[in-house]
């Protein structure tokens, strides 16, 4: 029973990852809290896929900065922003015609929206010349 549930959380956590690559991709789909779940199914599943999360190149910095409170880069928020209006704005006006949908659309970029702002913005530590930048880690 204890190996299934360890090879659920597993399958949760990739399908999450796999989520939140997507989210990245297309700002309808939020990337943070499937960032977040695919570290709480590797925590209480796997160290190793938990390991690798945590220092991953693409989001490992990310999950660490948001859990740890530092927030997310300013650039970040303005990048996800533009995109996220950009393609709702777009799908809103070219795309579907039903007014419930572009209503339900409008609420989604709203509520992304505020949840970005909400969150505090996280500038990146000053490196001294020639003094590289040395991060610890978990």
């Amino acid at each position: 029973m204890k190996a299934l549930k360890i090879h659920l959380l597993i399958i949760c956590g990739t399908i999450s990852v796999a989520l939140a690559i997507l989210g990245m991709i297309f700002p309808v789909l939020p990337t943070t809290p499937f960032l977040l779940l695919a570290a709480v199914c590797y925590g209480r599943s796997s160290p190793r896929f938990y390991a690798w999360l945590l220092n991953n190149r693409l989001f490992g910095k990310y999950i660490r900065n948001y859990r740890e409170g530092k927030g997310i880069l300013l650039k970040q928020k303005v990048f996800t922003l533009l995109l996220l209006w950009l393609t709702i704005g777009s799908t809103i006006i070219f795309i579907t015609e039903a007014w419930w949908l572009r209503l339900l659309l409008l609420g989604i970029a709203i509520g992304v929206t505020i949840h970005l702002v909400s969150i505090r913005n996280y500038k990146e530590p000053d490196a001294l010349p020639g003094v590289p930048v040395v991060q610890e880690m978990e």
